[in-house]
């Protein structure tokens, strides 16, 4: 129970910061600051997922799936405000319009995000690759739930 307190409790106080963080950046900086977090994300996945084709590291497969719950739970959303939804200059956004017109099915995928990649990091500690695998399928529906409904080409 007290552990779930201080999650929860970390967990505000990390989206109290990012909101604030968010406010001190320019919205291209905004766009720069999510794509890196989601290419981290990416990038853990690609270690996973060539863990579960290859010779399992559990070490390496755990790091992996902390990494990915971390940056899910970060309070990214923060990093999506008016003003983000277009390209700006240089920096270009895959972000569809929609995403920002549509903020109750916007929360509701990224809750059940952050819960998979919670739940892949929770299994990731136990070494078991069959579980890994499944949990690791889940967040990667998510993922592309995601992705279909508002991620540009």
């Amino acid at each position: 129970m007290q552990k779930r307190l201080v999650g929860a409790t970390l967990g505000i106080a990390a989206l109290a910061l990012a909101t604030t963080a968010a406010a001190q950046f320019k919205p291209d900086e905004l766009i720069q600051y999510r794509q890196a977090g989601y290419l981290f994300m990416s990038w853990n996945m690609g270690k996973i997922k060539v863990n579960l084709d290859r010779d399992y590291n559990e070490a390496q497969v755990a790091d992996a799936a902390n990494a990915i719950a971390a940056i899910a739970n970060s309070g990214m959303g923060a990093l999506f405000v008016p003003g983000t939804e277009h390209d700006i200059g240089e920096v270009k956004t895959h972000v569809k319009p929609a995403f920002f017109e549509n903020p109750d099915d916007v929360r509701e995928l990224a809750m059940d995000f952050n819960q998979k990649a919670n739940e892949l990091a929770k299994v990731a500690q136990n070494g078991d690759p069959n579980a890994v695998g499944a949990a690791f399928g889940e967040v990667g529906k998510a993922c592309k739930a995601c992705h279909d409904k508002y991620r540009a080409d």
